[in-house]
């Protein structure tokens, strides 16, 4: 009897058990409820908080820092000083408020130029509204830059048109947008901003160079290109040899075979279809300045660009991937999304291989690199290749004088201007 009440839980730890529970769960309800206050705050609060710029936030430090002084140390004009920087701050949010009806329209024309040719833009701002609009600033990042214009005061239905021109001297991928309206002080204490549009692209081509139709290496041909592979059906009519058990009897030369005595069957050289790979480097250690990677820009898309008006089969490959080649407009759009990279790769002869292990193997390769590419590494690439593939490296060396050379096998072509190439293409006589 004893040892039963000794081991049952006495009425005091019971209830300390009771109380334990009720603040275990008023703390995971008060902390559930701070968790949702929290929310909705931020929902509330977020806006007007994401408003307020760098030097906003300086002005609040600034403020509090002032009126800890002034209860510290009893200083009146520290009182002064944070009243007026927090009035302030409440004038600039003033600047802030009201809605805007805008609808906006960002047009560029042509959406496809190439480098030093002109492009304009053209924004369009419509007060789509019942009411009238006070006039506001609108940002139109293009580039790297930011085109800043100011929109009047619009009525109803009333429109505002803004022009601006694309820098299209060089080769690029520009981003225009999206429209930004901004709301806020002229000393940038509170910025509101609402974005009304997506971003447009512009293609900025690069340079080419019309070629020959005839240029070497840009291979036209109905049957394909003979190979030294030896097969028993095809077109290239090889020799003779004697028949085997299994060989199709439609190859049989009745002719010979009538005159010898011996059955024999013809055989054929294989041909394949002119296949062109057209490899650019976009390693910076290969180039010697930022004029000599934009050359070697304009000399593949020169090539390619012919390959693809000759109908050619062509792959086209850089460090990033590979271009679309299916059209002229393609193939030069992908080229503006070429931008040098370092160490993708610990050679020539590593991007090769890496790249093109998927593809089909070429009857012509053609590579593209700059001056500082190292002649050991433009050689290794050729290994990767059987007798059957020729390759040509086209050598970008800005201002160079035109000549070609030969590194084994490898015929090299140095190309100093893009009006070099037409000529140099036509000399390494394949």
């Amino acid at each position: 009897m004893t040892d039963t009440t000794a081991r049952r839980p006495s009425q005091t730890l019971i209830a300390v058990r009771e109380v334990g529970r009720a603040i275990v769960s008023g703390v995971v309800a008060l902390g559930r409820l701070l968790a949702r206050l929290g929310r909705t705050a931020r929902r509330g609060i977020g806006p007007v908080v994401s408003a307020i710029s760098l030097i906003g936030w300086l002005i609040i430090a600034a403020a509090v820092v002032s009126f800890l002084l002034s209860g510290i140390l009893g200083w009146a004009e520290f009182t002064f000083l944070g009243a007026t920087l927090v009035g302030g701050l409440l004038v600039a949010a003033g600047f802030s408020f009201g809605r805007a009806t805008y609808t906006v329209t960002i047009e560029l024309n042509p959406r496809r130029v190439t480098a030093g040719e002109r492009a304009l833009g053209r924004m369009l701002v419509v007060n789509s509204g019942r009411k009238p609009i006070i006039a506001t600033r609108m940002e139109l990042p293009v580039g790297a830059g930011v085109a800043e214009f100011s929109v009047p005061r619009l009525a109803p239905g009333a429109e505002s048109e803004e022009l601006f021109a694309m820098p299209t001297n060089r080769r690029a991928l520009i981003l225009a947008g999206p429209a930004i309206s901004v709301r806020g002080d002229q000393l940038g204490l509170v910025r509101r901003t609402v974005s009304w549009t997506d971003q447009i692209e512009l293609f900025v081509h690069p340079k080419t160079t019309r070629l020959l139709a005839t240029a070497p290496g840009l291979v036209r041909d109905l049957e394909g290109q003979t190979s030294s592979v030896i097969t028993d059906s095809d077109l290239a009519f090889h020799a003779l040899r004697s028949y085997e058990p299994g060989d199709d009897i439609r190859n049989v030369h009745w002719r010979t075979s009538a005159r010898t005595g011996v059955l024999m069957v013809r055989q054929y050289t294989e041909t394949r279809r002119s296949q062109l790979l057209l490899l650019q480097s976009a390693e910076t250690t290969h180039y010697a300045s930022e004029d000599e990677f934009e050359l070697a820009i304009s000399v593949m898309a020169s090539i390619g660009t012919q390959v693809i008006r000759e109908k050619t089969n062509l792959d086209v490959i850089w460090e990033r991937g590979t271009l679309r080649s299916r059209s002229l407009t393609a193939l030069l759009d992908d080229s503006c999304r070429i931008e040098p990279v370092s160490g993708a790769y610990g050679n020539l002869r590593e991007f090769v291989r890496a790249s093109t292990r998927s593809l089909m193997t070429p009857s012509l390769v053609i590579l593209v690199v700059g001056s500082q590419a190292p002649a050991t590494e433009i050689r290794s690439v050729s290994t990767l290749y059987g007798n059957d593939t020729v390759m040509i490296a086209v050598r970008v060396e800005d201002g160079a004088k035109a000549s070609l050379a030969k590194i084994g096998d490898t015929v090299v072509a140095t190309v100093g201007a893009l009006t070099d190439l037409p000529a140099l293409l036509e000399r390494t006589g394949r």
